[in-house]
């Protein structure tokens, strides 16, 4: 039986990487006693996947895993008895049974959600007025928003406009939350971040990562039609 979880990643655990969390989530599957299945061979491990692993500081919403298991508890006392082994910032929200002939969540991944805002101490350049028309006039009203991304062994010129899905300002007028939806897994993986520091570069401001707290509130498959559906939604609660 094939089994999506969906859990919460807040506080000090959002400094915990993805190793860490492997290993973390392998001692709960234990600890709970879900009948997870173990791979065959000389070092049986537990047959687990994750979906977009988050990097060292982002907090979210919308954290996945997939397990196989022999046998189940309903969602409801499944989603009990991990929650019942979680330290303080870790917290399952879903726990869904998948079609037999699912993909891992790691392959299907096309497109997440994220919330960017300033830190505690950290003020914005512009207001939130002024950042939304500042969006309105670099990015959403341009046909194109040409950026060079860089990697260890090369750079190439990217254009940004296909693959980000939402670009929007909200929040307090000096408290602005810039909210970014981007194309997201294996192909074109395009971090929030990006967007928002490619348009600091527009203004001639010099972007800080130490100052905006990156959230992920949810992350998308496409179905058969190509619309985008949450990786929970692709499963039926267990009763």
């Amino acid at each position: 039986m094939k089994i999506r979880i969906k859990f919460r990643k807040w506080g000090v655990m959002k400094f915990i990487g993805h190793l860490d969390m492997m290993r973390y989530f392998q001692k709960a599957m234990r600890r709970a006693h879900i009948d997870i299945c173990y791979s065959e061979g000389f070092s049986p491990h537990q047959i687990m996947s994750f979906a977009a692993p988050l990097g060292v500081g982002i907090t979210s919403d919308g954290e996945y895993l997939d397990i196989e298991v022999n046998a189940s508890e309903s969602s409801e006392a499944s989603m009990k008895a991990l929650n019942a082994t979680m330290v303080d910032g870790v917290m399952v929200t879903s726990y869904v049974r998948l079609p037999d002939d699912a993909k891992t969540a790691m392959s299907i991944v096309a497109a997440a959600d994220y919330r960017l805002s300033y830190k505690e101490g950290y003020e914005s350049p512009y207001t939130t007025s002024q950042w939304k028309e500042i969006v309105q006039k670099h990015f959403t009203e341009q046909p194109k928003f040409l950026i060079v991304k860089k990697t260890k062994k090369s750079e190439r010129e990217v254009d940004l406009k296909p693959l980000v899905y939402q670009f929007f300002v909200e929040g307090d007028e000096n408290a602005p939350q810039f909210h970014i939806s981007v194309s997201t897994g294996s192909v074109d993986n395009i971090k929030p971040e990006l967007v928002l520091s490619s348009v600091y570069e527009k203004c001639g401001l010099v972007y800080e990562d130490a100052a905006i707290q990156i959230h992920r509130e949810e992350v998308y498959a496409r179905d058969e039609n190509g619309a985008l559906i949450p990786l929970c939604d692709m499963g039926e609660i267990i009763y």
